[in-house]
This record gives structure tokens, C-alpha cells and sequence, in this order.
């Protein structure tokens, strides 16, 4: 078991009641799984700033920070990922898909039929119970 942490921030962005997921690209680690997207926590960031930079660097997309959903952590062969989930508002731009291999828009109720990273189902599980209509 590896000692490492790993901090990352992930955003569920909500749009017209619908949940934008992402599926981890070929040749990176955890290949085929759905998460909220999002990264690692630089030196001198806090997690909405990272939020926000991560957002524009993988899709091209500028988002707001909402509210914290949940923080979950997974021991992983490599690590321990520590996640804090934040719902999101797409501000501008289309979420291109830089790094991505596919993505998906999904009603709350949807989210369970998604093969999830293993850190990103405690969010998921949380989002598939709220109503997202409002933002």
C-alpha cells in the first residue's frame, strides 16, 4: 500500500437539470472509468481555484464554484486519492474534450448506470438524489 496522498478537486456541472460526466482516456491511469472531472491541487491554490483551472485547461471551459458536495478518499496501487466534489455552473465555453475520450450528460437518476472511478462514487451516489434544476 502506497503512503502517497493525492489532492483533487472535481466538479459536477449542472446544466438544464443534467450532470456533465467524463470518461478517463486510454493510456492514463484508471482507463474507461466515468468522474467529475477535474485534478490535482497545486502549491498555493485552494481547491476552487484549482476547480476552475483544471476545468479551463481539460475542456476549454470556464465554470462557477457552486457548493461542496462531499469529500471521499480511495486508496488506489498508486495512492490515496482525496476528492472534494463541488457542484459547478458552466459559464462559458462547450466542455471540448481535450483529454477525455467520451463524454455524457445525465438526470441525477442516470448517474448509477456509469462504470465511476472508485473516489467518484460517493458523489455520485449524493448527486443521484438531489434535484439540479436550479442552476
Amino acid at each position: 500500500m502506497s503512503e502517497k496522498i493525492i489532492d483533487v478537486v472535481a466538479a459536477a456541472i449542472v446544466k438544464d437539470g443534467k450532470i456533465f460526466c467524463a470518461q478517463r482516456p486510454e493510456g492514463k491511469s484508471l482507463t474507461g472509468y466515468w468522474e467529475f472531472p477535474g485534478g490535482k491541487i497545486e502549491l498555493g491554490e485552494n481547491p476552487e481555484q484549482a476547480l476552475i483551472r483544471e476545468i479551463k485547461e481539460e475542456f476549454a471551459s470556464e465554470i462557477q464554484v457552486v457548493s461542496f458536495i462531499n469529500e471521499a478518499s480511495y486508496d488506489y496501487e498508486f495512492g490515496t486519492v482525496r476528492m472534494k466534489t463541488y457542484l459547478s455552473r458552466l459559464l462559458s465555453g462547450n466542455l471540448d474534450l481535450l483529454e477525455h475520450q467520451q463524454s455524457v450528460w445525465l438526470t441525477p437518476e442516470q448517474l448509477s448506470t456509469l462504470d465511476w472511478a472508485p473516489v467518484d462514487i460517493p458523489a455520485a451516489e449524493l448527486l443521484a438524489t438531489k434535484e439540479v434544476d436550479h442552476l
